[in-house]
């Protein structure tokens, strides 16, 4: 059987991940399950930079199939900005990222948002890992205030064309639409092959 190890520590995407991928064939580990201490820096200024650097650091580590992202949230009225800055939003001394966003945006009336994944596949080579790239994106808008429990980072304010908040969506119907969702549709025929 195959392992497939999901290269983040972040509780949230891992959950998120087993979710999408249900159904595969082989195994899905986490570093903490194979004993895997990591730490990757992204320093670049794309997805697919910042991902790509995950899975072939993972990869090389663990010799195992690897699944990495870089995702972000682009916002019109901050110039499509965070980004790739997205999860350090506003720097270490801000503890509440969402909180920081509406407040930087509480008087925008354009609130066009879109939620952005980029997945490395990487495929252990003997000459060093080989990496594979799938996209997804969803569009929305940002809402002003918090709505829903569910999912987790900017969930409760990224607003669908239905009115409601990827928070509040049931996980089964947030992985139809989501970025990551997307993403990993269009990596699975791959990863079928890979670990099949």
């Amino acid at each position: 059987m195959t392992d497939l190890l999901l290269a983040t520590t972040n509780r949230g995407k891992q959950r998120e991940f087993r979710g999408l991928l249900a159904g595969l064939p082989g195994r899905i580990v986490t570093p903490a399950e194979i004993g895997l201490e990591l730490e990757v820096d992204e320093p670049y200024h794309t997805y697919a930079e910042n991902a790509t650097t995950k899975a072939e650091s993972y990869c090389r580590a663990s010799g195992l199939l690897t699944l990495a992202d870089d995702s972000g949230l682009e916002v019109a009225a901050l110039d499509w900005a965070p980004g790739v800055d997205t999860a350090h939003y506003g720097g270490p001394q801000v503890t509440d990222k969402v909180a920081h966003l509406l407040a930087n945006t509480a008087d925008a009336s354009d609130r066009r948002a879109r939620m952005v994944c980029v997945l490395a596949i990487g495929i252990p080579d003997p000459a060093g890992p080989r990496v594979e790239l799938f996209r997804g994106e969803m569009d929305g808008t940002l809402a002003r205030q918090r709505s829903g429990d569910g999912g987790f980072g900017y969930d409760p304010v990224f607003l669908l064309p239905s009115g409601v908040t990827t928070a509040q969506l049931p996980e089964a119907e947030k992985n139809l639409v989501s970025h990551r969702g997307r993403a990993v549709a269009a990596a699975r025929p791959r990863l079928v092959e890979l670990l099949g």
